[in-house]
């Protein structure tokens, strides 16, 4: 027997920018003019049914003005269609529209757009470029940055994926004005969790201008993004691919992501985010690491911005706890939570570990009291 050795050493800069503004579409198309990715000509522009009109249709227009080869694929909006089969219809749309590797991806859309067509961007052709053009707020704390891309399952959501950054990412303020109130409420919850995780200061000042940041005030509304931004940023920095620190980022999601898939999707995800921390801070509490005066503040802070704070009961609390057992974190057959020891601290149990294995008697018993 003989044995060959393949040395192969990878470095690759995978950084990037973030715009955050008002009305970015011509930035876009400026940045695309100065060779932001090289000499691509083609663009697939992705998008969902509701977006489709409001500023894709814009921007794949203004593409075309500028002289460039463009098409736009749409899927019907929603978490019910971040599906593998989605997946594979929009590239069997590409491919027979003769998109090759010679082309960069556009998502213009929410966390589902932006979470698929960056899924899309990784595989197709073994890889193209893409851009995310984010149009929520939750979009902007969450998804459209930090290069996790994924779809869900009947059995799991975001499973399936992997870690792929943009070229750069737009975050236009401008387009939260046309989102339902329920939306932009559900995004907050992901940008009280980063309050929670890193930074008190950011959550006081959440408290205590919720009025402006619900009524879309401009100041508040840039101060949240760049601060979304700049938390995650120092996580996403230090532990691109989760194999430690990032985990922190879900706070919340154990409990958060099993209801949101349990109730069909029925609760927008940062509805389901927000019950989610409830539970988390009321199992740091039982486990002594978060008081009682902290835990009551963070489930104070989410009610204010009119976020839910229990299960609903048309979930059945028995296949609730069966499906916390899908969370990526789960290691072993055990569930692991990541838990706040203080609002704005996460608790890191030893070097590098910053998610604590729970048993499911004491996971059952928050579940059941909420």
């Amino acid at each position: 027997m003989s044995t060959f050795r393949v040395e192969l050493k990878k470095v690759v800069d995978d950084s990037y920018d973030i715009s955050v503004g008002y009305e970015l579409q011509g930035q876009l198309i400026d940045d695309i003019r100065s060779g932001m990715v090289g000499k691509i000509k083609k663009f697939a522009v992705i998008t969902d049914s509701i977006v489709e009109g409001l500023y894709a249709r814009p921007i794949y227009d203004a593409l075309k003005e500028a002289g460039y080869q463009a098409d736009m694929f749409v899927f019907p909006e929603g978490e019910k269609s971040k599906t593998r089969e989605v997946k594979a219809m929009i590239e069997d749309e590409m491919l027979a529209k003769g998109y090759r590797r010679d082309c960069c991806i556009i998502a213009i859309g929410g966390g589902v757009v932006t979470d698929l067509a960056g899924f899309v961007a990784g595989t197709y052709g073994r890889g193209v470029p893409f851009i995310n053009y984010a149009t929520t707020l939750l979009a902007a704390a969450d998804a459209s940055v930090g290069g996790k891309t994924a779809v869900d399952t009947p059995l799991a959501t975001n499973l399936i994926g992997l870690f792929n950054q943009p070229v750069k990412v737009y975050l236009d303020i401008a387009t939260w004005k046309t989102l339902p109130k329920r939306q932009i409420i559900s995004g907050l919850a992901e940008t009280i969790k980063h309050a929670c995780l890193a930074d008190k200061e950011f959550f006081d000042y959440i408290d205590e201008h919720m009025d402006e940041i619900l009524e879309l005030d401009k100041n508040a509304c840039e101060h949240i993004a760049h601060e979304n931004c700049a938390i995650k940023y120092q996580v996403v920095m230090k532990d691109e691919r989760e194999s430690g620190l990032r985990e922190v980022l879900n706070l919340g999601h154990t409990v958060g992501r099993a209801i949101e898939t349990e109730s069909g999707y029925e609760l927008m995800h940062g509805e389901a985010v927000s019950i989610g921390l409830v539970a988390e801070v009321k199992l740091a509490n039982r486990l002594d690491l978060l008081s009682t005066d902290e835990m009551n503040a963070v489930i104070s802070l989410l009610k204010k911005a009119g976020l839910p704070v229990s299960i609903p009961e048309y979930i059945d609390r028995e296949s609730l706890v069966k499906r916390l057992y899908t969370d990526k974190k789960v290691r072993d057959g055990k569930l692991r939570f990541v838990l706040q020891d203080s609002i704005g601290s996460i608790k890191e149990f030893e070097p590098g570990v910053f998610a604590k294995p729970v048993e499911e008697s004491l996971a059952r018993d928050i579940i059941m009291e909420m």
